[in-house]
């Protein structure tokens, strides 16, 4: 696929600038006003300040009017970030004067795949139909009929379709914008859910407009969704986000007993979303489960915050396992064995949290190893009891990435080769760097870590009374020596952050709380005063000034420097270019039946389930232990295999076609030892191709590499395969019935050059 310059009428493009105003410390921040103090990072209280920074109280029209203005902005970046990306996706394809076979090819790899179900659904004689469908489905998989809501997360494609013909928009919106504008939308939600993070941690709706410019701003680390509109995370990401933000607001202090019980609902909504929409969401909840964790261990939270927070994540996985069909993949996961793990060890050692520092870290230690211990074990019976090995992928990659086993897995090779899960490049902090953001998130992030690690040694040094988080501080003129809720992003940003430096594909988790940590530096009290403090020019007024000024006069920079580069890359125009491919769907559609099966890469017969709705082998959805088996026997099509051992395999899973891609046979996008035909030959135990190095215990293959070999239309290969379509790109051969007589005693053809 190519995407062409285009010639176009450049549209005009309204500018909305986010509007300033001054910093709100009461309307968003949580203070109780009337006789109790605010509560600052540190812990302080007085009688007229919040956070340390002095401000009187507002009068009611005051917080109404910042609180309005507050809102105003979220909502006018939230649209920013719509229109943004919907213009980009527009620009980048020349979408709507796309036909409807294009726009289905620009749902790339799993996309496509994830898109189909959409289509099916809508194309279903009834809703109840499309279910059935669904539920018993016999084209994903030949020969096997498998259930896809229970194997997949698209309950959101099932719910955008259900609601697209119930609605009664079908005479002026095409289904496929229903779909994406959806996504788009997300979008918006998304930079709403960081906005009020950001306000929340701050007190001022000003680090909540950094943010969200920030956020806009640095597109390209943030998200992708303008090219890959169907994948999971963009969908998952936006709850996510609103996630955090519930949690935020729950560790507050000073909450209602009412306000706690609708900041759970919101934390189990969003998480339950959140895991409803995304496969990966165990190993997401699993590093929140560590992070809350560490909260527990350094005397942070009360024993009733960390239930809930736990009993949330439990709650929203089992009720994904309830509507997934009993998915077993989500009760043998590491998160739920941690969970139950942690709060078991918890109830019988109560007292963790006794003693003097020493022997407190000492019992913290030991804690740690009997949770890490009874963690392992719980799932290992777990997996054991419901004979699990879905999941098996990952920690290949996760041990063949460490270096902590096997390399010639050809499922964790296929990973580590991938670019995307690859460590982080530095150019990603280059481009941070330059739009302001990573210079006061790392200012922020060093100036709360010496302060965590403060107020954990004074946690854990305190003679104990209790639980310390449960004296309810607020009510008893008492308060934590560090904010739970600063605490917990804190944490959850360093955490986030070391998952991303590991693997380049999980920055889109981290780069987007980043920007609201960096905001809350930015606008929030505790950098400056250690910053004027070192001046020896910390007065109430000039705190207050900087906290104004300083935020104001950088979205201003910001403007000026990024508006007009982000409007030129809204008016270059492109085009979606990919004549073999289209050429390709519409042979298939045409001049095939509507029930033949189709072997081929995983990527492309993803569009071809989409576009020709044919029968496949095997897909990207690579959470299944014999889909992965069955994919690998698959790509023998471009292993050194005989043309009798290729036709076994295919016959065997009820192939009728194969599509051989030249992209993948003469390989060069990746070096030596990544290319798909190497990771093959490294799994057959075969010399890998090309000038240099190969283990001592690698054989010469006897067999020439058959997705080359068979293009010379040599006996051996006419005897069984039969070539009906071919252009620049692909090459499809039909298998024809086996006689026995002319596969055997064929000499075989050398490979030409």
């Amino acid at each position: 696929m190519e995407l062409r310059k285009r010639v176009k009428p450049k549209h005009g493009l309204s500018q909305d600038a986010p509007s300033e105003g001054r910093c709100n410390h009461n309307a968003m921040s949580g203070t109780q006003e009337g006789g109790k103090g605010g509560v600052s990072l540190l812990g302080r209280s007085g009688s007229r300040s919040h956070s340390g920074s002095g401000v009187s109280p507002r009068r009611p029209w005051q917080q109404c009017v910042s609180m309005a203005a507050g809102l105003l902005v979220a909502v006018l970046l939230a649209l920013t970030q719509a229109w943004c990306v919907n213009g980009l996706h527009e620009n980048l394809l020349w979408f709507s004067q796309l036909t409807e076979v294009e726009r289905e090819i620009s749902f790339r790899t799993e996309c496509g795949l994830y898109y189909s179900y959409y289509k099916q659904m809508l194309h279903a004689p009834s809703i109840q139909e499309g279910l059935k469908e669904l539920i018993h489905d016999n084209l994903t998989e030949s020969k096997r009929t498998i259930n896809l809501l229970q194997r997949m997360n698209i309950y959101q494609e099932v719910f955008l379709s259900v609601l697209y013909r119930l609605l009664p928009i079908q005479s002026y919106l095409e289904p496929v914008y229903f779909y994406i504008y959806t996504v788009f939308s997300l979008q918006a939600v998304y930079v709403i859910a960081l906005y009020l993070t950001a306000w929340l941690l701050s007190g001022s709706w000003l680090a909540g407009a950094l943010t969200g410019v920030w956020y806009i701003l640095n597109r390209v680390d943030t998200t992708r969704v303008e090219f890959t509109i169907s994948l999971r995370e963009n969908w998952s990401l936006p709850f996510l986000a609103l996630q955090v933000t519930a949690i935020t607001c729950y560790l507050r202090p000073q909450l209602t007993t009412l306000q706690q019980k609708v900041m759970v609902w919101l934390m189990y909504v969003t998480t339950f979303c959140f895991c409803l929409t995304w496969q990966f969401n165990q190993f997401i909840l699993l590093v929140q489960a560590l992070v809350i964790y560490t909260l527990d261990c350094g005397d942070f939270l009360t024993t009733t915050q960390v239930t809930t927070l736990y009993l949330v994540q439990v709650s929203s996985l089992l009720s994904v396992w309830f509507l997934q069909f009993c998915n077993s993949m989500i009760l043998g996961s590491l998160v739920l064995s941690f969970i139950v793990a942690a709060l078991f060890i918890r109830h019988c050692q109560p007292g963790v949290k006794t003693g003097s520092l020493v022997v407190r870290l000492g019992k913290v230690l030991l804690h740690s190893a009997l949770v890490l211990l009874l963690t392992v074990t719980i799932n290992y019976l777990a997996k054991k009891a419901l004979q699990l090995r879905s999941d098996e992928h990952i920690f290949k990659f996760t041990k063949s990435k460490f270096a902590l086993g096997p390399t010639r897995d050809f499922d964790a090779s296929l990973y580590l080769c991938e670019e995307a899960f690859g460590l982080l490049p530095l150019d990603t902090l280059e481009r941070l760097a330059s739009t302001l953001l990573l210079y006061p998130y790392v200012l922020t992030l060093l100036l709360l870590c010496g302060m965590l690690v403060a107020a954990a040694l004074h946690n854990l040094s305190r003679p104990s009374r209790g639980s310390t988080e449960e004296r309810k501080g607020a009510g008893e003129g008492q308060v934590a020596a560090f904010r739970p809720d600063v605490a917990y992003n804190l944490l959850h940003t360093l955490f986030y952050g070391l998952l991303a430096f590991s693997t380049m594909r999980m920055k889109y988790i981290w780069t987007g709380h980043m920007c609201a940590v960096a905001a809350y530096g930015v606008c929030g009290t505790e950098l400056w005063t250690v910053l004027l403090s070192a001046l020896r020019c910390n007065t109430k007024l000039l705190l207050r000034l900087v906290r104004y000024v300083v935020p104001v006069v950088m979205i201003g920079f910001l403007y000026y420097k990024f508006w007009p580069k982000l409007m030129e890359e809204l008016s270059e125009l492109r085009e979606f270019y990919d004549p073999d491919t289209v050429e390709l769907m519409t042979w298939i559609s045409t001049k095939t039946p509507k029930q033949a099966v189709f072997a081929g890469s995983m990527q492309l017969l993803a569009g071809i389930k989409l576009c020709t709705g044919r029968v496949l082998t095997n897909h990207p959805h690579y959470e299944d232990k014999d889909l992965r088996e069955r994919t690998r026997q698959v790509y023998q099509v471009y292993a050194r295999r005989s043309p009798e051992e290729v036709y076994d395999i295919l016959k065997a899973i009820g192939a009728d076609y194969v599509v051989l891609e030249n992209s993948i046979c003469y390989e060069r996008r990746h070096r030596r030892g990544c290319r798909l035909r190497d990771l093959l030959d490294l799994a057959n135990g075969h010399i890998m191709d090309g000038p240099g190095e190969n283990d001592p215990d690698l054989v010469p293959a006897t067999h020439p590499r058959f997705c080359d070999a068979i293009k010379t239309d040599a006996a051996a290969y006419n005897a069984l395969f039969t070539r009906t379509f071919q252009n620049k790109t692909f090459h499809v051969y039909r298998l024809k019935k086996k006689r026995k007589k002319n596969t055997k005693g064929s000499s075989e053809p050398s490979v030409t050059q």
